[in-house]
């Protein structure tokens, strides 16, 4: 997508939900095209973005009511931009004649002048239906929940009694939690500091060193954050390193580790591990890196496949692994809307033949008596209980241990942790034990 114009919230906007939408491209990584922006144009470019993704199956449905017949595939640009300006009239407070006006811009500034008429009465019906509370019921589950049918039908499948739960709270807006670093702050007394500043937050009943932040901020300007004293990490996903209670003097492996969170939180809850930490990206794993200097932990970081252990394995069995594998990202939409849009049915069957692969290659590098952690932050049973089903069934020397506290559903194996449930992400937990 080629934009005569200079970059603004908008023009950023509509080129990356463009590369997400049409060149599968992650928003994740995408996000340093914004960087250009002022805070406030990156915000809104933002908002913009993640809100098309996370509500576009309703705001195609409401596309289809205004639009006479559909756009032909080489004008999926316009469509993009009535996309982002539906989402603006319906969901932000932005003036309505500032949408309208800025979306009739954009056509011309994508060379499409002929669309300027088409995008301004669409834009305009859509104003005058939601300034009279008249908006089309969505009819399908698809654009009511905004979801695809193939993942609502598979969260209906293993989740019969929960699924419009699940998928209601994956629309939400994520909350900030942040991780306290106990090598530096009780989490009581961290907290108590940012209650002086008026930042008010909430602990978590299960993630001890997990606040929420009430109002979000930015978290760089937060008490010792440039020292290491605190981190953004979703409170389900720091039970990980909790469950793994990793003790001084032990051998620890972080499997498919980056961006870095769990390595650096089994860090701060005991510094005296010898800690691998693999992952198959480069680039990911320089932010575990900086995670580490930050919070002034030490790893030893190994850019490796983690089916290849004899990249990242010195033939020394390891104590406690963490494997953080690999998947669908189910229960993390609420943060990472785009997945809806990137995912596909296909992909589960490959991943979990991708996480059954590294699940046995991590077994073979734990030694007698030792703990693997498996977690994934997905929703699906193919992924989780189903999988463990199968590695239990086929290694006779695993043992499943009892996960303490009894967190979130009880499985058939392990503990699930679903979306919105005291506000953190869903996340799926086994502990395994090696016999002999």
């Amino acid at each position: 997508m080629k934009l005569k114009a200079k970059a603004t919230a908008r023009v950023v906007a509509l080129q990356l939900l463009d590369k997400v939408l049409h060149q599968g491209q992650s928003l994740s990584q995408l996000k340093a095209q914004t960087q250009g922006l002022n805070s406030r144009e990156r915000a809104l470019c933002l908002e913009l973005v993640q809100g098309a993704l996370r509500w576009r199956w309703r705001l195609e449905f409401y596309l289809q009511q205004y639009l006479q017949k559909p756009l032909r595939n080489k004008d999926r640009d316009v469509q993009v931009l009535l996309l982002l300006a539906i989402y603006e009239i319906t969901q932000l407070q932005t003036p309505d004649y500032a949408s309208v006006n800025e979306a009739v811009q954009l056509t011309r500034a994508l060379g499409k002048s002929w669309a300027s008429a088409l995008v301004n009465g669409v834009l305009r019906k859509c104003v005058r239906q939601q300034q009279s509370n008249s908006l089309p019921l969505p009819v399908s589950e698809s654009a009511r929940y905004a979801c695809p049918d193939w993942l609502i039908t598979a969260i209906k499948t293993d989740w019969p009694e929960h699924w419009p739960a699940i998928l209601e709270a994956s629309n939400q807006r994520a909350p900030v939690w942040l991780r306290v670093n106990l090598s530096q702050f009780e989490t009581a007394a961290y907290q108590q500091q940012l209650d002086a500043r008026g930042q008010r937050t909430q602990q978590h009943p299960i993630a001890a060193q997990a606040l929420a932040l009430e109002q979000p901020c930015d978290v760089t300007g937060l008490p010792g954050f440039a020292e290491g004293a605190v981190s953004v990490q979703d409170a389900s996903a720091q039970i990980a390193a909790q469950l793994l209670a990793a003790q001084a003097g032990e051998r620890v492996l972080d499997l498919c580790a980056a961006p870095g969170g769990k390595t650096c939180h089994l860090l701060e809850l005991e510094p005296m591990l010898a800690l691998v930490a693999v992952d198959i990206e480069a680039e990911r794993m320089q932010r575990v890196q900086q995670n580490l200097t930050r919070t002034r932990t030490q790893a030893e970081c190994v850019v490796a496949d983690a089916c290849n252990p004899d990249i990242w394995w010195d033939g020394v069995a390891f104590d406690r692994i963490l494997l953080d594998a690999p998947c669908s990202g189910s229960g993390v939409i609420r943060r990472h809307p785009d997945i809806k849009s990137l995912r596909r049915d296909t992909d589960i069957a490959q991943l979990v033949g991708l996480q059954q692969q590294i699940l046995q290659t991590a077994w073979r590098a734990l030694k007698p008596g030792g703990e693997l952690l498996y977690v994934t932050c997905s929703l699906l049973r193919a992924e989780n209980q189903q999988q463990i089903a199968q590695f239990l069934a086929q290694q006779p020397d695993a043992a499943e241990l009892v996960i303490s506290p009894a967190l979130g559903h009880a499985c058939e194996h392990g503990r699930q942790l679903l979306p919105g449930e005291d506000d953190g992400d869903g996340f799926y937990f086994a502990r395994l034990g090696k016999l002999h």
